[in-house]
C-alpha cells in the first residue's frame, strides 16, 4: 500500500488501535503473577510455568514448520533436518516472538515478585520510573534531535524491547493494587492521546520519509503505552453483567489458543482470497478478526478435551 492512501490509512487506523495488545497481554501477566499472596517457588516456576510455556513454543512452532513446508511440497530429509535446527534454535513463526519474551518475563519473575511483595511503594514507583525513562521514554525519542546527537555509552542506556516487556508485568500489578478504581475520564484521555500519537506520529513520518515509517508503532513506544494505560484503567473501572462476565472468561480462556493458531488460519483464508486487502480496509480487518476468534476458539474447544493437550499445549 502506498504511504498516504486511503487503504493505508484504513490499515493504519486498525494497526494504531491493535498495538497495545501486547503490552496489554504482559500488565495481565503482572497482575496475576505478582502479588505476594500468590505462592509461586522456584521449583512450580520452572517445573509448571516455563515448562508448560516452552512445550506449547515448541510444539505449535513445531506444527508451523511441517504445515508449511507440506505446502510448499518440501518434506524432504534435508528440509526436515533444516527445520528441525531452526526450531532448537528459536527460529520460529513471527508471532511465536511473545513467548520467546515470556520465557524472559517468567525468568525474572523471583526478582520482579520481591519487588512487588517487599511492601514499599516508593521503591516500586522509582523501579517504574526508571523503566518509564529507559525502557519507554528515550526509544521513543532516540530518533529525535538532540538525541541523535548522542554517543558512546549513553545510546546503550535505552532497553531493548525483551527486557522493557518486564517493566510491563510491574505496571499491571502496581496499577491494580494502588489504582483498582481509576477515573475513567483520565484513562479515555491516555487513551485518545496514545491513539492520536500512534497514528499521527506514523502518518507524519511516512509521509515526511515518503515511505511507511513504524518507529510510533513499536510496541515499548511512549503512544503506545498511553493507550495501554487508557485501555487498561477502562476496564478496570468497567463493571460486567454476570452473562457478559461467563464471555469473558471463556473467550480469556480460549485466547492463548486463538493466538498459537490464528496464523493457520490466516494463510487459509488467504489461500482462498479472503484477506484485508481483499476490499475495504476499515470492513475487511474487523471481519477477518472476527473469523480468526471463532476460529481459534472452535479450536479451543475441540482441543481441550483432548487429555493433556488443555494443560501443556493451549
Amino acid at each position: 500500500m502506498e504511504a498516504g492512501s486511503a487503504p493505508w490509512l484504513s490499515n493504519l487506523f486498525w494497526n494504531a488501535l491493535a498495538r497495545p495488545a501486547v503490552p496489554l497481554f504482559l500488565m495481565a501477566s503482572g497482575a496475576l503473577l505478582l502479588p505476594p499472596e500468590r505462592k509461586l517457588t522456584l521449583k512450580k516456576l520452572y517445573t509448571h510455568n516455563m515448562a508448560r510455556l516452552l512445550a506449547a513454543l515448541l510444539f505449535w512452532a513445531a506444527c508451523y514448520k511441517l504445515v508449511f513446508l507440506a505446502l510448499m511440497d518440501s518434506l524432504t530429509p534435508w528440509d526436515l533436518e533444516a527445520a528441525a535446527k531452526n526450531l532448537l534454535l528459536f527460529r520460529h513463526e513471527e508471532h511465536l516472538y511473545y513467548l520467546h519474551i515470556m520465557l524472559l518475563v517468567y525468568a525474572f519473575l523471583p526478582i520482579t515478585r520481591i519487588l512487588a511483595g517487599c511492601g514499599d511503594r516508593r521503591l516500586l514507583e522509582y523501579s517504574l520510573t526508571l523503566w518509564l525513562l529507559l525502557g519507554i521514554l528515550y526509544p521513543t525519542v532516540r530518533t529525535l534531535w538532540p538525541f541523535t546527537l548522542l554517543g558512546g555509552i549513553p545510546v546503550q542506556w535505552r532497553m531493548n524491547m525483551t527486557y522493557a516487556s518486564i517493566g510491563y508485568t510491574l505496571l499491571g500489578y502496581y496499577l491494580t493494587s494502588v489504582y483498582p478504581r481509576p477515573r475513567r475520564s483520565l484513562c479515555l484521555l491516555a487513551l485518545l492521546a496514545g491513539f492520536l500519537l500512534t497514528f499521527g506520529g506514523t502518518w507524519a513520518a511516512s509521509m515526511a520519509a515518503g515511505r511507511p515509517e513504524e518507529h510510533f508503532l513499536e510496541g515499548m513506544g511512549a503512544s503506545v503505552f498511553l493507550e495501554a494505560l487508557g485501555i487498561w484503567g477502562l476496564c478496570q473501572s468497567a463493571s460486567l453483567s454476570e452473562r457478559a462476565g461467563r464471555v469473558a472468561a471463556k473467550v480469556s480462556r480460549a485466547s492463548f489458543c486463538v493466538f498459537l493458531t490464528h496464523v493457520f488460519f490466516l494463510q487459509l483464508f488467504a489461500r482462498h482470497g479472503l484477506r484485508a486487502a481483499a476490499g475495504p480496509v476499515l470492513l475487511t480487518v474487523p471481519l477477518v478478526s472476527t473469523l480468526l476468534l471463532l476460529c481459534g476458539g472452535g479450536t479451543w474447544a475441540l482441543l481441550s478435551r483432548v487429555p493433556g493437550v488443555r494443560r501443556w499445549l493451549i
